[in-house]
């Protein structure tokens, strides 16, 4: 359930109102959530498993916005269903992260037991540095595939990108090698960098299949509810004299987590 859906319960309940249902308004219905276009969606992807939004949208005159929500759903459907956990087997997730030299901790790791006897601390607050780098961050059910570090002077932008994919191809292949025989299923953020033409035409010459995320999900993300949390607390508290102390010591961390993390994360996909 979204945040916006929980705050608006909450309000409902506070003004005594006991109904979940939304209340009948003007205007034009929103009829393109219905089991019709579902169904119709459902149709169009099992005969092109790449055929995008946009010509979606087309074909049926149903707002992108809407074919991304129903597609979505028809994916997961069309993927998890027929295959089980077979699937998961074939998901490489990735996403980038900026990490700082230095870290505070977070507030329930910096929290002590006060008592009043004890003297009265002074509470400073912490920023994180201004010196950071930006890690994007490939794995899959088994370890991690790519940490790839983005250099100074550099920016995230469709060839960069494409090349982060290159790197990851070749991890894949020394590390994965039955995944680009048996394919490979990326899930990744739909982020400027990852949609232009230039990208999509990488994704489409080595055709590997794409599970999107919708926007502001971070529960359908497995970096952002599994594995950057744990990172960033490991490395809450730290400091570091440079940048190379600090991948390496992301590097190391990464190097000690056993398979049954990774596992945990991708499974947990399919309750969510």
């Amino acid at each position: 359930m979204s945040m916006t859906q929980v705050y608006q319960w909450c309000s409902w309940f506070k003004d005594s109102q006991t109904s979940l249902q939304d209340e009948p308004s003007s205007g034009r219905p929103n009829t393109a959530n219905n089991d019709w276009n579902t169904a119709r969606v459902d149709e169009l992807i099992k005969l092109d498993r790449r055929v995008n939004l946009k010509e979606i949208s087309l074909k049926l005159d149903v707002p992108k916005t809407n074919v991304m929500k129903l597609s979505v759903i028809n994916l997961a459907i069309a993927k998890f269903l027929p295959d089980g956990n077979k699937l998961l087997e074939h998901i490489i997730t990735g996403d980038e992260t900026w990490l700082h030299l230095s870290t505070p901790e977070t507030k329930p790791v910096s929290m002590t037991w006060k008592h009043p006897s004890f003297p009265v601390t002074k509470e400073f607050k912490v920023q994180q540095s201004a010196t950071k780098v930006m890690a994007t961050v490939f794995w899959n059910s088994r370890k991690t595939i790519l940490l790839d570090i983005l250099l100074k002077g550099e920016s995230v932008n469709a060839d960069r990108y494409c090349e982060t994919l290159d790197g990851l191809r070749h991890a894949v292949r020394r590390k994965r090698p039955g995944l680009l025989r048996n394919g490979v299923v990326l899930q990744y953020y739909n982020a400027t960098p990852h949609t232009p033409k230039h990208t999509k035409k990488w994704l489409e010459r080595y055709r590997w299949d794409i599970i999107p995320y919708p926007a502001h999900s971070p529960d359908l993300a497995p970096l952002d509810f599994h594995l950057f949390g744990p990172l960033k607390r490991h490395l809450g508290g730290k400091k570091f004299e440079d940048e190379d102390e600090l991948i390496g010591e992301v590097r190391d961390w990464f190097s000690k987590l056993d398979t049954n993390f990774f596992t945990e994360g991708i499974y947990l996909l399919l309750p969510r």
